[in-house]
């Protein structure tokens, strides 16, 4: 028997070390296994480990409508029994659906959680607030909200998910010569995926493409974005400007006659606007590489011969992620179609448009993806949602609305908050804003296995078992691997796993048999896998599975399973049509346009941010913070693993600055900082980036927030500078890369580690 741990950073050998003590080593089977899970079991006795049902005092010895929640965050917690805890959550649920309709409940599972399909925060949560009667919901991401929003509209809902835009990596290798990355390939992204893998295989075929000879051009203010090795260029430019230098590219391939007229007239609809556009006939200004070198930084010499070289070179554009979250995110992916359809490669072998290739594992896979079950949700009775990014919104806001995708939202009056795999005060922008909304609902529930900022902003905390304390079959839709994750040791006394604490509210609320079905959670790990095996007969039995403790899809190295990736559409538009109003790519969308929206238009445009290097509040915050995602945990996970821990300086997180602007402010290596703006004000220790473009910060997303007395965070989470304004009204995407800030040395005291349960 194979003992086999599944993570989000891949799956992990269970042995002992020389005390006997259980560790973690790296799949044998896995190629680049990643270093960030090898610490995960270090978390099981940390003294921030919830380890009991806590509830706030005052809200416990008043009730939810005498106790107030200015108090939430700022005081103490009572520890109760689980039947306690039970019947205090099963009440309030009552309470508020009789009296205000389950409209007024949130469930704010959000977040990443657990690679397992059965023990899955979203779903267990969810199951239990459709039985109790539903709940008002979000859609999308975090993480590339703006462009699932848009791409339905230009490319169809087909290419609603970022990986099924993607050619594969194989094709990418064989027929592509050179590849245009706006946003870089940040690698250690690469070292995730939702559901687990067995295999980590990004970064190798990035490797492989290079030794074929492909050339790697990367636009981006870091020059660490770019792989290193061979073939590989990068082009520095400011911040939120990708689009326009996008456009003048696009003005060049017009402008010299190099775009490819038959493909725009076969496969796209909306061109002829978009050109006009392109030459200044609709405001006066042409968007040629002068224009967009003054925006950006970049040369217009290397934009004219970027332009030249994707007219002559079998080309892909790459988007990262990242360039969709910020003010007007959507115009960079649709900008790199318009630009990709100019160039005439979209449709053959390896060339076009991807959007995320390294984002995480999973994209450009050439694999056959599992499609499986989970633990089903049901149906939610209550049509009422938000876009994910809109929380602050819907919790300032009752009876407000919202426009969003050509609809308008009626924003609910939320009572009661019930937040479980995910930490808003990690990932949601503004959080001293947010600390001010969370305080508004008369019940706030968090299930948690770690005292986060939420769970410190929370009415009653359940302590939730760790993923290494519970079996589960963990698989990934994107992926082709099924792993049998096995308990490595049992939670602590009193603490449970979600379903075993949802399984008691639920006999509280007399759903229980509705809820579990009188299944024990071997049993429905059985079904779940079962449910794979009735798509892909060729997987062992269950009992084989969890012998060996995995099973892949074209095992080994598979056979390369490659995208279609616009194939057939190109190859003839009426026979295999987009599922698009017009069949086709749409440059030009008069769905969007129809609206009315005053942040999106009808076709690829260039807007400037309030909050960039261009903007005039830039002569009072000069730096342009960029918070992508982190090299040492994923999003806030693993911030208390040893990866973790040993990035930081004396427990703070580092930033990023040019050597340039480290000298013009006076700071040196390591210094410890404050960064500021009229929202928030944090501490971080400097790194100086000798690759860094001037006029521009990097603090990585993740450390906990952990404001002191004065408001001040000193987890170092860029978050508490970032704004909640949308990416537009089309996608209500977040956009916290539009940002500017101003930095000065910390005067304060060091507080940059915990001591206990703070």
């Amino acid at each position: 028997m194979t003992h086999l741990f599944a993570t989000h950073f891949g799956t992990y050998e269970v042995g002992t070390d020389a005390n006997g003590k259980r560790k973690l080593l790296p799949f044998r089977h896995d190629p680049d296994p990643s270093e960030m899970g090898l610490g995960y079991l270090d978390l099981a006795n940390h003294p921030q480990r919830i380890r009991a049902p806590m509830v706030r005092r005052s809200w416990l010895e008043k009730g939810p409508l005498v106790a107030t929640g200015a108090s939430r965050g700022r005081e103490d917690f009572v520890e109760i029994s689980w039947d306690k805890a039970a019947s205090l959550i099963a009440g309030e649920l009552r309470r508020v659906r009789e009296s205000h309709g389950n409209q007024a409940i949130f469930g704010g599972s959000y977040g990443w959680a657990s690679a397992g399909r059965f023990h899955h925060a979203q779903s267990q949560l969810k199951r239990l607030l459709n039985l109790a009667g539903g709940f008002t919901s979000s859609v999308n991401s975090y993480s590339y909200g703006a462009a699932a929003v848009l791409l339905p509209h230009i490319l169809g809902p087909d290419y609603k998910d970022a990986c099924d835009t993607a050619p594969s990596w194989n094709d990418i290798a064989d027929g592509c010569q050179l590849l245009v990355g706006f946003g870089g390939f940040r690698l250690s992204n690469a070292q995730v995926e939702a559901g687990g893998t067995g295999s980590h295989r990004a970064v190798g075929w990035l490797r492989r493409c290079q030794d074929k000879g492909v050339r790697i051009v990367v636009f981006s203010p870091a020059a660490s974005d770019a792989p290193s090795g061979p073939n590989v260029r990068h082009v520095p430019l400011r911040p939120n400007t990708d689009a326009a230098v996008m456009l003048g590219i696009c003005h060049t391939l017009l402008a010299q006659g190099l775009f490819d007229r038959d493909f725009l007239k076969r496969c796209t609809t909306g061109y002829c606007d978009f050109e006009s556009y392109l030459v200044g006939e609709t405001d006066g200004i042409a968007k040629d590489a002068e224009w967009a070198s003054a925006i950006s930084g970049v040369p217009a010499q290397t934009i004219v011969e970027i332009a030249e070289d994707l007219h002559d070179t079998p080309s892909l554009v790459n988007v990262a992620w990242s360039l969709q979250r910020a003010r007007f995110g959507e115009q960079p992916f649709w900008a790199a179609i318009a630009l990709a359809s100019m160039a005439g490669h979209v449709g053959r072998r390896g060339c076009g448009f991807a959007f995320g290739l390294t984002a995480v594992n999973a994209v450009g896979q050439p694999v056959r993806r599992l499609k499986g079950p989970a633990f089903e949700q049901g149906p939610n009775p209550v049509r009422a949602f938000i876009p994910v990014a809109r929380i602050t919104e819907l919790l300032e806001n009752p009876g407000g609305r919202i426009d969003y995708d050509g609809q308008v939202l009626d924003l609910p009056d939320i009572r009661l908050v019930w937040w479980a795999g995910g930490n808003p005060f990690h990932h949601h922008q503004d959080l001293n804003r947010l600390t001010e909304a969370f305080r508004r609902p008369e019940t706030v529930i968090v299930t948690e296995n770690m005292w986060t900022a939420t769970a410190k902003m929370a009415d009653i905390v359940l302590p939730s078992a760790f993923p290494f304390e519970r079996d589960d079959v963990a698989a990934a839709s994107r992926d082709n691997w099924l792993v049998y994750s096995r308990r490595v040791m049992d939670p602590p006394a009193g603490v449970l796993t979600d379903h075993e604490a949802y399984c008691l509210i639920a006999d509280e609320l007399g759903c229980r048999r509705q809820f579990d079905e009188g299944l024990s959670v071997d049993d429905w790990l059985a079904r779940i896998y079962e449910g794979y095996r009735e798509r892909y007969p060729e997987l062992p039995d269950f009992q084989a599975f969890r012998l060996r403790g995995y099973a892949a899809l074209d095992e080994g190295e598979p056979a390369p399973s490659p995208a279609n990736h616009f194939r057939d559409f190109v190859k003839d538009p009426q026979a295999a049509p987009l599922n698009t109003p017009s069949g086709r790519i749409e440059i030009g969308s008069k769905a969007v346009g129809g609206f009315g929206y005053p942040d999106i238009g009808s076709h690829p445009r260039w807007q400037a941010p309030d909050e960039w290097l261009g903007a005039p509040l830039s002569a009072k915050h000069p730096f342009h913070l960029l918070s992508p995602q982190p090299a040492h945990r994923l999003h806030g996970q693993l911030e208390y693993g040893p990866v973790s821990q040993a990035a930081k300086l004396g427990g703070y997180e580092r930033f990023t600055l040019s050597e340039t602007d480290a000298r013009h402010l006076t700071l040196k290596q390591d210094d410890l900082c404050e960064l500021y703006n009229d929202r928030g004000r944090t501490v971080a220790a400097l790194t100086v980036d000798r690759g860094l473009m001037p006029g521009v910060a990097v603090l990585a997303t993740g450390g906990w927030f952990r404001p002191d007395a004065q408001g001040v965070d000193h987890g170092g989470n860029p978050n508490t500078l970032t704004t909640i304004t949308p990416a537009s009204h089309l996608s209500q995407g977040t956009g916290p890369n539009s940002c500017l800030i101003s930095i000065r040395p910390w005067a304060g005291s060091a507080g940059g580690t915990y001591h206990g349960n703070e």
